[in-house]
């Protein structure tokens, strides 16, 4: 059981809950139910006292001299994150990338379900990826009136993005993922997560050429 969190927990303790969770998979799918911190450190790369004082944000996970019980703390991991539910999710921008987020099998093994899918391109409007029809983005505002949204993907043009983000807090979509390539702002109750894909690269190639700088 979860301890009442009473404090505010930090950005980074956050992100690294789905790693722990990822590894913990990888772990169940070998059979391996019980592990030590110790062990999990080396697994995963951070240290173990790191990941026993994440893990203590959210109460006590394992036990001294036992370890973590790998299926319960996967759970517990899952719950903490919300993947206990599942998402009502819709997108807009059905271009390369939109389209292969689309046909992602791991959102609909995991609970992501996108019911609905938009775009501008009269050529686009009326295909059907994964059963799904891409719908004209003109009638946005209708469908989000009509239909209670937990996530928005954005994988439009850069000078798109924002004014689908207004329209998307307005039709009162709790959280926006935004793979357009520029800032975007939110308001009222809307959590926005954004991936910028040329960051990551140009990250990638900063190492690539300082590599005394990199740190796994």
């Amino acid at each position: 059981m979860n301890k009442k969190q009473s404090i505010k927990i930090s950005n980074a303790v956050i992100r690294r809950l789905p790693k722990y969770r990822r590894y913990l998979e990888d772990l169940l799918n070998k059979k391996i139910y019980r592990i030590s911190s110790k062990d999990l450190s080396e697994l995963i790369g951070f240290t173990a006292s790191q990941i026993r004082q994440d893990l203590n944000n959210f109460g006590g996970f394992g036990q001294q001299g036992y370890g973590y019980n790998v299926k319960e703390l996967y759970n517990e991991i899952g719950k903490i994150l919300g993947l206990d539910s599942a998402y009502i999710v819709i997108l807009v921008g059905v271009g390369n990338l939109g389209q292969a987020l689309a046909n992602y099998a791991h959102f609909y093994k995991t609970g992501f379900i996108v019911n609905a899918m938009f775009d501008i391109n009269p050529k686009l409007i009326g295909l059907r990826i994964n059963g799904v029809e891409v719908m004209d983005v003109e009638y946005l505002e209708e469908y989000l009136s009509q239909n209670d949204i937990d996530i928005g993907i954005i994988c439009t043009n850069k000078e798109s993005a924002q004014d689908i983000a207004t329209r998307m807090c307005k039709g009162g979509v709790k959280g926006i993922w935004n793979f357009a390539p520029i800032d975007i702002s939110v308001f009222g109750n809307t959590i926005l997560e954004s991936v910028h894909l040329s960051d990551s690269i140009h990250t990638l190639t900063y190492y690539i050429n300082h590599p005394e700088d990199y740190n796994a």
